[in-house]
């Protein structure tokens, strides 16, 4: 259990800093409220997602969607931690990978359960092309994931074919 320690510190700060951030939002921030950062290029803007990732399904107010969506989180999860856990001590990038995925799903389910959606902030575009609005958990969501596919790409074969 001690050798999961730094992995279970870094997803339970990662969640923490998700909740900080969006309880800062939440106060400072009024809903649909713009404050322009890097002006064309980057604002805080607080909205409502009660959708999935990239706002998917987020224009629907339908409890089957909620339903749907909380459920597909918690199987996500469980997904994840039955890897985490049955990935070698030794693969490190691959754990701090899966951890970093851990904490934004974490966080996410926090605001679902809680709040019934999710609060994203995060707003970047140039002209009239805006990015999804996201938060601190979808980045560590996307960059765990990134993190994972390069790991699996830098993977050597167990075996390679004689010739």
């Amino acid at each position: 259990m001690k050798r999961h320690t730094p992995y279970f510190l870094m997803i339970l700060g990662l969640a923490v800093l998700d909740q900080l951030t969006k309880a800062l939002v939440t106060a400072k921030i009024g809903l649909y409220e713009t404050i322009p950062v890097v002006p064309g290029f980057f604002n805080f803007t607080r909205i409502h997602n009660k959708g999935a990732i990239f706002g998917f399904f987020s224009k629907s107010d339908k409890l089957p969607v909620f339903i749907l969506l909380t459920g597909a989180s918690f199987c996500a999860l469980g997904f994840v931690v039955y890897y985490f856990v049955k990935t070698p001590p030794g693969e490190r990038f691959t754990k701090i990978a899966l951890s970093m995925i851990l904490a934004g799903a974490l966080g996410n389910l926090a605001d679902r359960l809680l709040r019934g959606y999710v609060i994203d902030f995060l707003d970047i575009y140039v002209k009239r092309w805006h990015w999804p609005f996201f938060n601190v958990a979808d980045s560590c969501i996307t960059i765990g994931a990134l993190l994972l596919i390069a790991v699996f790409f830098r993977r050597k074969p167990a075996c390679s074919p004689s010739s």
